[in-house]
């Protein structure tokens, strides 16, 4: 099945030496099908658009779900239209986002499109995951506890509980006790006599957590 192509909303500022490079890269990969839609409006002319979606400087680009600042090359326009197409392009965001320390456009991302938020659960499998996106992915998710985005998430934490690696078994059974779902708890049981005593340690403190055991 063909990807559907993004859509791409551009704020622009007049007399903003920046702004043309964008518009004129993101309106090429109009012309080549990339991109489904351009929507391109001038910060002046429209304040109240730009406060809505936040843009604080020109140019703002919002491709897919993607919210990208300031001037892109059109090969970085390029990259991030096809992302937006693919299964694994908004992991690839959220960590390059974290890595930077750019931790509010990830939130703002979910907070948008809070369905996208099983894109961090590749992250969390991963081990030897930079400990500042390992620790980006845990500000995400304790921002969102109780909430029904991570709620949705309590099966594959589930699973994540019960991989190899101890590392991921401790994050997972952290993030199943912010959940605040009663379903986490048959994943968290288990892990009460799991091999690693911080496990376990986690497990028995997210058990009690609110929510969690009836």
């Amino acid at each position: 099945m063909t990807p559907t192509a993004p859509d791409a909303l551009l704020f622009i500022a007049s007399g903003c030496p920046q702004c043309p490079v964008v518009l004129q890269g993101l309106s090429e990969l109009v012309k080549e099908g990339i991109i489904g839609r351009l929507e391109v409006v001038n910060v002046a002319a429209h304040p109240e658009l730009a406060a809505r979606q936040g843009v604080r400087a020109a140019p703002w680009t919002l491709l897919g779900p993607f919210e990208l600042e300031g001037v892109h090359a059109p090969a970085e326009l390029r990259r991030w239209a096809e992302a937006a197409s693919e299964p694994d392009g908004v992991t690839d965001y959220v960590e390059e986002m974290l890595r930077g320390g750019r931790l509010a456009k990830v939130e703002a991302l979910f907070a948008r499109r809070p369905e996208l938020l099983s894109a961090v659960l590749p992250l969390m499998e991963n081990p030897e995951l930079e400990i500042q996106v390992r620790l980006g992915v845990g500000a995400v998710l304790e921002g969102l506890a109780g909430s029904a985005a991570l709620q949705r998430l309590v099966p594959e934490l589930g699973r994540l509980s019960a991989v190899a690696d101890h590392r991921v078994r401790t994050d997972a059974c952290h993030y199943l006790g912010l959940s605040g779902s009663t379903v986490a708890a048959d994943f968290l049981r288990p892990r009460l006599d799991d091999p690693d005593a911080e496990v376990r340690e986690v497990a028995a403190e997210s058990l009690a957590a609110p929510g969690v055991t009836p």
